[in-house]
Formats: structure tokens, sequence, C-alpha cells
């Protein structure tokens, strides 16, 4: 964005806040914006870096007192002009817009400076001396950022039916307790170190159910730490290798490769259609 240009701009129309904002609402409405349009949330957008910087000039104007009182009054004489610009005629218009560019250009000749002139001074201003309080918004944007690209990189490249974990109990046939377990007690147990996609217990095989994590952290812990009921101990163990055994996914699929990721997704949303039969089907062979 051009400096130079920023009265001609309307602020808080492009950051969808009213003039009267808060610094918090400000920053609250930035950093949305900030991460919608993040250079590396969007890869393929070549105006992402122009934009992105752009909102960075906004927010240092914008919670720098001097410097919005100066962009306030700038705004508000340029829309009192187009309101009487707006009401005049045609013939009249032109004689003002002659006569607007003529004290425009005599300017210079006087002491006191314009609104625009004293904007442009604190726009300077705050160009040479920076911006502390820009400089941690911007951090906490690509912290932000890289939490969600971490986690949406982890999913895509995570097929929980790939990772299924087999639990067993002591339980006897016959036995309308099932070892003291049920579907909700073992959600209950299981829920807590993450999403469970699935959970189905063995109606053929009493002491044994299948669970699916929506993510492979998840899956680990559970794993390792997961017990159950005292006086009746679970036991998790990998229906496969474990996911540290296998060949590393990222060799297949490139975080980078937006493409690649969009057609691992629809791929797995299409096997948790069909996830629950798959379950209940392989339960005995398994």
């Amino acid at each position: 964005m051009d400096d130079t240009k920023i009265e001609d701009l309307d602020l808080y129309e492009i950051l969808e806040i009213e003039a009267s904002s808060t610094a918090a609402d400000i920053k609250k409405a930035y950093r949305k914006k900030a991460l919608q349009c993040h250079p590396d949330k969007n890869p393929g957008n070549p105006n992402a870096a122009k934009e992105f910087h752009q909102l960075s000039k906004i927010l240092e104007i914008l919670i720098d007192e001097t410097a919005r009182k100066a962009y306030d009054r700038v705004l508000k004489g340029r829309k009192e002009a187009a309101l009487r610009h707006k009401e005049l005629d045609s013939k009249r218009r032109k004689l003002k817009e002659d006569l607007e560019a003529r004290e425009k250009r005599a300017s210079g000749n006087f002491k006191n400076k314009s609104d625009d002139q004293k904007l442009k001074e604190e726009i300077e201003r705050l160009r040479k001396e920076g911006s502390k309080q820009v400089e941690e918004e911007i951090e906490k944007i690509n912290k932000e950022l890289k939490e969600q690209l971490s986690k949406r990189n982890e999913t895509s490249t995570w097929n929980s039916a790939d990772h299924r974990i087999k639990i067993k109990w002591n339980a006897v046939k016959g036995d309308p307790t099932n070892g003291g377990y049920t579907q909700e007690m073992l959600h209950q147990f299981l829920s807590k170190y993450g999403k469970v996609v699935a959970l189905v217990l063995s109606k053929k095989k009493v002491g044994t159910a299948l669970v699916e994590f929506e993510r492979q952290n998840a899956a680990e812990m559970a794993v390792e730490m997961e017990s159950g009921l005292a006086a009746n101990p679970l036991k998790l163990e990998w229906v496969n290798a474990p996911p540290s055994a296998r060949k590393a996914p990222s060799s297949l699929i490139k975080p980078s490769d937006y493409e690649s990721m969009v057609l691992t997704k629809m791929r797995q949303a299409e096997e948790r259609r069909r996830l629950i039969e798959q379950l209940k089907a392989e339960d005995g062979d398994s």
C-alpha cells in the first residue's frame, strides 16, 4: 500500500468496524482480517503479501492516538466534501473543482498546515519510529497461523482408519456387565485424550472393542496412558503397526501441496461414511 494515498481509503471500512471502535476492537478486527489474507495461508494469491502489509499499516495508524486523530479529521473532511459535492449540479461542481484545484496549488503559501499535510507527517513519523504494538500483533498472527497450519497438516496426513486401536479387558461370555464396561464408559475414558471418531464394542468377542481417534497425538496418548478401571484394566494396542513404525506420510503428501491435502481429506471423508460397517465386518478377524 502507498502510504501517501492512505487518506483516500476508509480504514474503518476495510477492517469492517465503526469509526468509534476502541483500540481492542481495532486489534481484534485486524487479527481476523490478517489471518484470512496471510501469505502463508494463501500461497496461490500474488496479492496476499500486499494485502497483509496494508492491514499492518492500517493498524499502525489506528492504534496510534495522534495519527488516528489526524486521519479522522481527514476522513471527516472528505466525507463532508463528498456530500456537498453530491448536492451540486454539474456546472457548479466544475466551478468548485477548479476553485479547489487553485486553492490546493496555493496552499504552500499559507503558514497553517492542512489536515492532509498533518496526516502525511504522522504517517512519516510512524514509518521512522516503527510500532511495537504492530510488531506484537504480527507476531501473534504468525504464531496462531503456525498452530492452525500445524493442526491442518497433521489432520491431512493422519488417516485414523489406518491406525485403529484394539481394546481388550477381562470378560466372560454371558456376563451382562461385559466385565464392567459399557460403550459410554469407554468413550468417557478415551475422549479425554481427544476427539473419538469411532468406537465399536464387539458383539462376537466379549471384552473387546475398536476405536479411532481424529488426531495422532490423541491416539498415541491413549495407547500409552489409558488403563481403565483398576479392578479390570484395559489393554490398548495398535491393530496394525504403530504410526512411528510406518513410513512418514510427508514423503507422499507435502504440507505445502494444497491439492494433495484436499484429495486426502476427500478420501478420508468417503471412508468415514463406511467406517462403522467396516469395523463391524472386520472385528471378528482383527
